[in-house]
């Protein structure tokens, strides 16, 4: 797990120089079937931690959200998503990174975060979080009228689940903002704010958060606190009394 973790880290870092290269360009935005957007940051980052992998670790899986999948059945498989947040990359916007996950038999040992313009990489695996290499941990507040809620999209709450639920959320909170995409778990994770969610996800969007929600002593499951790892949202929150609290309240 040493040399994975350090083989993790240099994608996280090489795939990051292509990003930083583009960041706060004028850049090609290309529309896919999904509607959402692409761009050349994008595609050139996921091919070149592809190459990577297949070089040095031939027999492993890879699934990426720009270029599918390879070698499915494989007992190791790498998840990809080079840049998390792709409408903030484009407007120039901080809250958007690259996610890196390694699974093991379809079970999530290692995520990376990775938000290259402000040299911050987040790495988890399920028993400790790291943030350029120090221990980080997220705050244990049990009481919801204190903590901070975070979400992507307003929009796609109403879209994909109940947003009168969501809505009684967010009035028994503290604070709630869209400081979201992979972004918003970082800030979970690292002690900035208490429950991040978002109503639906794919494979790529959700694998790197597991181990690194859990190795920051934080919750996720879920939109029902089931297994996030073969769910399509997420919930993740920083103790089990106020994850409980903020399931029932949206269920």
């Amino acid at each position: 797990m040493k040399e994975i973790k350090s083989f993790a880290i240099r994608l996280a870092n090489e795939s990051g120089k292509i990003i930083k290269q583009y960041f706060g360009s004028s850049l090609q935005v290309e529309t896919k079937r999904d509607k959402s957007p692409v761009t050349i940051a994008d595609k050139k980052s996921e091919e070149l931690m592809r190459e990577m992998i297949i070089k040095h670790f031939p027999r492993h899986g890879i699934i990426g959200e720009e270029f599918g999948i390879e070698n499915e059945n494989a007992e190791y498989k790498w998840i990809l998503d080079p840049i998390d947040g792709t409408k903030s990359f484009i407007h120039g916007m901080i809250t958007f990174g690259t996610l890196i996950a390694l699974l093991k038999n379809n079970t999530p040992v290692l995520g990376i975060i990775n938000q290259p313009v402000l040299n911050e990489l987040l790495l988890g695996d399920n028993h400790t979080a790291l943030l350029n290499n120090k221990t980080v941990k997220v705050r244990k507040l049990k009481d919801l009228k204190s903590t901070v809620l975070l979400t992507t999209d307003h929009l796609n709450i109403e879209k994909y689940q109940n947003i009168n639920k969501f809505n009684d959320l967010i009035h028994k909170v503290k604070l709630y903002r869209t400081w979201g995409n992979c972004y918003g778990y970082y800030m979970v994770a690292t002690g900035k704010a208490d429950i991040m969610i978002d109503p639906i996800m794919s494979v790529w969007d959700s694998a790197a958060l597991i181990p690194i929600i859990k190795g920051a002593g934080g919750i996720i499951t879920d939109y029902q606190g089931k297994d996030p790892a073969t769910g399509n949202s997420i919930i993740s929150t920083t103790s089990k009394e106020l994850h409980k609290v903020v399931i029932n309240t949206l269920n």
